[in-house]
């Protein structure tokens, strides 16, 4: 063997280690998609050897592959000489592969992002692709989780903690919104404010940890009694407000005589103790003369200042 040869299998020789050892899938495709290499990162995570692979159809192997989609993605790579790319996003893989890492991952399969480029031939035809498999497994979990952690933080920064309910800066921010709506569309929405009668003797008599159960008690009341579009928030102590989006005012009248009712006939339970109560309620439709939302709200308020003194547990439209 001549040192020309020699060079030859030692530069042989040196690719398929490097071949071997990459943190990559790399695999080489002819035009009827048949495997024409098969490197040691797709054996590891396939089980597949390069002998069992070599000159099939890359499809009788993985029929996850959406063959149509496939052949449309690698046209312009034997064509136009052109690299295609397919990112997680629009695909999660392109091979299945089982996550290697099952204790510390939180997906059962390995997400990817694949290149495809092509391969030109000495004549500088392309008859060849290479596919390069890159697993971004932990790049894509610890995006979820942080997309999860600051959906949370958004939940936790709209939310009251003693409720569920809105918060009241959330809450305003929704009813600023839904008076512009109603003003553009001379809609028909109307907003509800309550609180709890003679809260203050409920604290003085039980205590305050008795009477944020009776805060409790009644933001559920209210949420099993409003539609997923109506939105209810603590706005301060024991008052609350509704803002019930395409609801005409005697619909809401409706639905606040049936939530005063329901409260009426419900007892906060505390440490042994049973705790009956009630609430006054004031209620009022959109009207394109207020000037903004706080007024819209104040209108409300005035309905609630009357209920107070007609007698509290009442309903009184604005």
């Amino acid at each position: 063997m001549d040192n020309l040869q020699k060079a030859d299998l030692e530069d042989f020789h040196w690719q398929m280690e490097l071949m071997g050892s990459i943190e990559v899938g790399i695999v080489v495709l002819n035009r009827q998609f048949e495997v024409k290499l098969w490197n040691e990162f797709m054996h590891n995570h396939s089980g597949i050897l390069p002998s069992q692979i070599r000159g099939k159809s890359v499809f009788e192997f993985f029929p996850e592959i959406d063959q149509e989609w496939f052949r449309q993605k690698t046209d312009p790579v034997f064509k136009l000489k052109s690299p295609a790319f397919v990112i997680w996003e629009q695909r999660p893989f392109l091979f299945r592969f089982a996550s290697y890492r099952p204790v510390t991952s939180a997906t059962e399969f390995m997400y990817q992002n694949v290149t495809l480029f092509p391969l030109p031939s000495l004549s500088g035809e392309i008859e060849h692709l290479c596919v390069v498999v890159y697993d971004v497994t932990d790049e894509v979990i610890s995006k979820q989780r942080l997309a999860a952690v600051n959906q949370q933080l958004q939940k936790i920064s709209r939310v009251d903690g003693l409720t569920g309910l809105y918060n009241r800066r959330y809450w305003e921010e929704c009813s600023a919104m839904e008076y512009k709506r109603c003003l553009r569309s001379q809609g028909k929405s109307s907003l509800v404010i309550l609180d709890i009668d003679h809260f203050k003797k409920i604290n003085d008599t039980y205590g305050h940890p008795t009477g944020d159960q009776v805060i409790r008690t009644l933001a559920k009341v209210v949420k099993d009694l409003i539609r997923e579009t109506d939105l209810a928030g603590r706005y301060g102590g024991e008052e609350f407000t509704l803002l019930l989006p395409d609801t005409d005012i005697k619909a809401a009248e409706l639905v606040a005589e049936r939530i005063r009712k329901a409260v009426e006939e419900t007892i906060a339970e505390h440490e042994g103790e049973q705790i009956r109560f009630t609430i006054s309620v004031g209620v009022c439709e959109f009207n394109a003369s207020f000037k903004d939302h706080r007024a819209w709200l104040e209108q409300a308020d005035k309905g609630l200042y009357k209920a107070k003194e007609g007698g509290r547990n009442r309903v009184v439209v604005t």
